[in-house]
């Protein structure tokens, strides 16, 4: 059981598909660490060494991953919507901010959909 950046990797994964469960490194990423960090791909991170852990584990400590990440984000997020800017307006409207359509779709932002009915006031039944 690895334990690389306050993340558990699962054992039975490849190492280039383990990598990927931190947060900030993604599959491209992975196949760069892995090849710097001179590690089999192909190896199962229950086969890893602790030698070859550590080469990882300083390879991914040159980069932002995890909660350095996250906290950045979520800072660069804050000043958008600090300076007014319309990417930031649209964050806090819970809308897309990337020039995607909204009168279909969007629904991972906008919520679930609600649908309305005529308008019109049904009659009552005698």
């Amino acid at each position: 059981m690895a334990r690389i950046s306050g993340v558990i990797l699962p054992d039975k994964k490849r190492t280039v598909i383990g990598l990927t469960y931190i947060y900030g490194i993604g599959q491209s990423q992975a196949k760069r660490i892995v090849t710097e960090a001179n590690v089999s791909p192909d190896k199962r991170i229950q086969e890893l060494s602790p030698e070859e852990e550590n080469r990882l584990r300083e390879v991914i400590k040159k980069m932002t991953t995890e909660g350095d990440l996250r906290r950045k984000v979520q800072q660069d997020i804050k000043r958008l919507k600090d300076i007014k800017s319309y990417r930031g307006t649209r964050h806090s409207k819970h809308l897309p901010c990337r020039g995607q359509r909204t009168k279909t779709n969007a629904r991972t932002m906008r919520g679930k959909r609600v649908t309305m009915g005529s308008g019109r006031i049904k009659e009552q039944k005698k």
